[in-house]
Order: C-alpha cells, then structure tokens, then sequence
C-alpha cells in the first residue's frame, strides 16, 4: 500500500515559445525514437519463452509503461497550453518571461527569468511563475521594494532591473 499524497493544485498553463518547443522535442523523440526500440526490445524479450521470470521483459514492459505514461502526458499537456510570445506595452513591470534583476538586503545582486512550470531550470536561472518570488513580483515596477516569504523567514528585494529578451540578459 503506498503513501497517501493530497493532489497538487493545477500548474499554470502558460509557456514561452522556447518552453514549448522543448517540449516538443521530447515527445517527437520518445514516441519516434525511442518508443520504437523499446517496442522491439519487448518483442524480442517475449520471443525468449516463459514471460513470468524474464527480467528483460519485465524491466522493458515496465520501460515501455513509463514512456507511454510520459507521452500521454505531454500530448495532453501540449494542447492545453498558453505560448505567451508578446512583450507587454509597460516594460518596466514584471510580467511572465521578463528578466528580472533583485537587489537583497545585504546588497546581492540576483537575475531570474520567469517562465511556465514546465520550463524551471535554476542552473539558468528560470523560476516558475507559481513560485512565491515570482508571485510577488508579478506586476511590479522597478525601484519597487518586495517581500517574500522564505523557510528562513521573510526577505525583502529590489526591483533592479525588468528585461523582455529570449536570451539570457543577467551577468554570471
């Protein structure tokens, strides 16, 4: 019997057209690539006789079921999203896919992009518009100060910097 988990409230919709593209990719590449090698891994498998005590059939099937599980769910995924690709009419307000760069208390400079939930990546520094730092920047200026609750207690930032550009605008 497993652990019992409450369901998680919906991540958003929205994604860049990068975010989706990526998106993409995987699906073409694991229903096109790699689903086919699987499917034959699992026929040759079977082919070897008594299915009950063949490890490669049972780990390839179990393969086989991840997979499909994961194309399921970008298919569904994919058609339900939001590509936002417009740059807002008032730049110097945090809105989604802006670069932002935060001032903290102690003077650290930061830089975050803010994207879909299914685009974080925090080695580049994309952090999800469900996050409590980017809900609290969402419609902000700049020279605007935040706060933001953390595990170690809230935490006040400066709006530095807003930047609408596909790549990478921060330093470091």
């Amino acid at each position: 019997m497993g652990r019992y988990r409450p369901p998680q409230p919906p991540s958003s919709k929205y994604i860049t057209p990068g975010g989706r593209e990526k998106l993409q990719q995987e699906l073409d590449y694991l229903w096109h690539k790699k689903r086919p090698i699987v499917t034959r891994a699992v026929s040759a498998a079977a082919a070897e006789g008594d299915r009950s005590e063949n490890a490669e059939y049972i780990y390839r099937k179990k393969q086989l079921r991840e997979i499909d599980s994961r194309i399921r769910f970008l298919r569904k995924r994919l058609e339900d999203m939001v590509v936002v690709d417009n740059v807002p009419d008032d730049q110097r307000r945090v809105y989604f896919g802006a670069w932002v760069t935060l001032e903290s208390e102690d003077g650290l400079e930061s830089c975050y992009r803010i994207v879909g939930p299914d685009e974080i990546d925090p080695e580049k520094s994309l952090i999800s518009m469900d996050s409590p730092l980017a809900k609290a920047l969402m419609g902000k200026s700049i020279d605007t100060e935040i706060e933001v609750e953390t595990p170690n207690g809230k935490r006040a930032y400066f709006i530095v910097n807003v930047v609408y550009e596909n790549k990478k605008v921060c330093e470091g």
